[in-house]
């Protein structure tokens, strides 16, 4: 999940703490894409649990580069939970 911490109505801090609260939502991998390179707001995403903090680039070509090694990095090279770990974590199972 790519999260931004400058949401309209809660904010993206808000929205990983429920995330990560969760038993069943803690797995999946956040990753903050924020404007902020604030170091307290980068602390308390990785105390709240996020797994990758990404300081937005201001140029569009260069934010849709960081995107798009973000994708690669999580489809081709990341290592995700192994399956019966996911199972684990599904509802009802």
């Amino acid at each position: 999940m790519l999260l931004d911490l400058k949401l309209p109505k809660v904010s993206g801090l808000e929205v990983l703490k429920i995330i990560k609260a969760d038993e069943q939502l803690k797995i999946i991998p956040v990753v903050v894409l924020s404007s902020s390179r604030e170091t307290p707001d980068v602390v308390e995403c990785y105390r709240h649990g996020v797994n990758a903090y990404v300081v937005k680039p201001v140029d569009f070509a260069e934010f849709m580069k960081a995107v798009k090694l973000l994708g690669i990095f999580w489809a081709a090279i990341n290592e995700p939970p192994p399956i019966a770990l996911k199972n684990e974590t599904l509802p009802g199972k």
